[in-house]
């Protein structure tokens, strides 16, 4: 029988001072077993700002497209750009899910039975410290699409076929990093006390007609279709 960690410490040594290899290895199953049996997470999920977007496919002249949005104008964080539905998690969200459904229909004035999730995406984390789950799935009727005037200034829907046939835009932008003064710089030898060059990544840009869509959104849009292009290879 397994003993716990704290017999494991207390019990554990023999007579000469030494762990008893039983217990040792008693010890190294209990570990496997809260191993194998947990789920990972992200070990500084609390470092970031944890949101969820939804990715959201329409019908427009019988061809599929994409709905995006244009934040308002009054908003304090990226007025006037162009996004995806979402937003925070919120303590009342059960899972990263119910918030992206909760977000869309707040923004656009929609009922939950009106917005069909498909699946997850994979997560994006940033350099800015940005935490955002995708979800992929459509508005069954566009037509009752109402943008909150708070929060959005309009919609549009570009076709899926744009996406398909044109590459992004790629430019590089680098991080770097300066330790604060709360850092105990004296406790680490050679380490820069100045802004150092760190790392770098990719931002997306898509072009279409008088619209950029860029950043995250973009990068979302071109993980979707490298995925849809992958599922197109697939004979189901």
């Amino acid at each position: 029988m397994a003993v716990g960690t704290r017999q494991f410490w207390q019990l554990g040594y023999n007579a000469v001072g030494k762990v008893g290899e039983q217990c040792v290895q008693a010890f190294y199953q209990q570990l496997k077993n809260n191993l194998v049996g947990g789920q990972p997470g992200l070990q500084n999920e609390g470092d970031f700002f944890r949101s969820a977007v939804f990715l959201p496919l329409v019908e427009q002249n019988g061809q599929p497209g994409i709905l995006f949005e244009v934040r308002a104008a009054s908003l304090a964080w990226q007025p006037g750009e162009i996004c995806f539905p979402g937003g925070r998690i919120e303590p009342i969200d059960a899972t990263a899910q119910a918030a992206a459904v909760r977000e869309t229909c707040e923004e656009l004035s929609l009922k939950a039975s009106g917005v069909k999730v498909l699946g997850q995406m994979d997560f994006v984390v940033t350099p800015l410290g940005l935490l955002i789950y995708p979800f992929v799935g459509y508005i069954s009727e566009v037509a009752n699409v109402r943008p909150s005037a708070s929060e959005v200034a309009e919609v549009f829907v570009v076709p899926l076929k744009f996406f398909l046939e044109t590459e992004p835009l790629v430019g590089t932008v680098e991080v770097a990093t300066r330790p604060q003064g709360d850092f105990p710089i004296e406790l680490v030898t050679g380490y820069p006390s100045e802004w150092k060059k760190r790392s770098s990544y990719k931002v997306f840009f898509y072009r279409y007609h008088e619209r950029v869509i860029w950043g995250i959104t973009a990068g979302i849009v071109n993980n979707f279709i490298q995925f849809y292009r992958k599922c197109k290879e697939i004979k189901i």
